[in-house]
């Protein structure tokens, strides 16, 4: 099973979109966006750059709140944060390491480490975020670098939420090549109600159960399963930190691809959005769930 095509960072979808697509004279009705007309690039430039400009003076005005990137894993434990006994040294200690055969992306194969993110990736994986959310929503591509300052800021408040949240890293090395491994994937994990995101995606999943979101995987490397392998990783996770064993995720309903390797991973729709969704710029989506073995495999 091939890694989605298109990975949907939806937490992030829910935290920009209403910047993204807020409305103006010349926009003030839902058809006027992307999601429900054949926009042409140009008319995205100029319905787009305003709100992202707004956001941006939001997040670097003096009174806005400021990131703190350090988390949890960079100093001593937090009494009674963890979710199980050996939580945070759990956390500490994960690492998945897989061979790769070269699948339908070409090349030969390599090998894919998953492990949680540290404060100096932090660019890095937010770029590649930023990248992502501007595929999956259409906006153009002169928009990514201030996009991937908005997420950082997400991502940087989310890891400090550690151990009740983290994001996992995936970096991929070429078999038979020198050099640094490439950043191939992320994905975020909140394991209980303390690290739920405070603006979940409908439709919304039990805050006190662990959930997956913001999986994204780097174009150039799809079609390789790695995002598959990702998956698996977060499901090793959660159960290694001894989180509730139901599990919950959102795909987007016209997303065949991720639908169908969240299906063979034993994930069910337990709700799907209505059509009245679509009245707040949404797509509509399942809200999936699997229960999790006591042990993966």
């Amino acid at each position: 099973m091939g890694c989605p095509p298109t990975p949907l960072p939806l937490s992030l979808e829910c935290t920009l979109r209403p910047f993204l697509f807020s409305s103006s004279p010349r926009h003030s009705s839902p058809s006027s966006t992307a999601f429900f007309s054949n926009t042409s690039t140009l008319s995205l430039h100029k319905s787009r750059a305003l709100p992202l400009l707004k956001l941006l003076r939001h997040f670097s005005s003096p009174s806005a709140p400021q990131p703190v990137t350090p988390s949890l894993l960079d100093s001593s434990p937090w009494p009674g944060a963890f979710l199980g006994p050996d939580g945070l040294q759990v956390l500490r200690d994960f690492r998945v390491t897989v061979e790769l055969d070269h699948g339908g992306g070409g090349g030969s194969g390599g090998f894919l480490e998953i492990r949680p993110m540290l404060a100096e990736e932090l660019d890095a994986t937010a770029q590649l975020l930023a990248e992502s959310f501007a595929e999956s929503v259409l906006v153009p591509a002169r928009y990514v670098p201030l996009l991937a300052f908005l997420v950082k800021q997400y991502v940087a408040e989310r890891r400090c939420l550690e151990p009740h949240v983290t994001v996992l890293v995936g970096f991929y090395r070429e078999r038979g090549t020198e050099g640094a491994a490439q950043l191939a994937c992320t994905a975020e994990i909140s394991f209980d109600a303390r690290g739920a995101n405070a603006a979940p995606p409908s439709p919304v999943p039990p805050r006190e159960c662990p959930y997956i979101c913001n999986m994204a995987v780097r174009k150039a490397l799809r079609r390789r399963r790695i995002g598959w392998h990702l998956l698996r990783a977060c499901e090793e996770l959660m159960t290694r930190m001894k989180t509730e064993r139901n599990v919950y995720l959102h795909c987007r309903v016209i997303d065949k691809v991720p639908f169908d390797m969240y299906q063979k991973a034993g994930y069910k729709v337990v709700k799907t959005d209505g059509f009245l969704v679509w009245l707040t710029l949404q797509r509509r989506k399942h809200l999936m769930s699997k229960e999790l073995p006591h042990e993966i495999g």
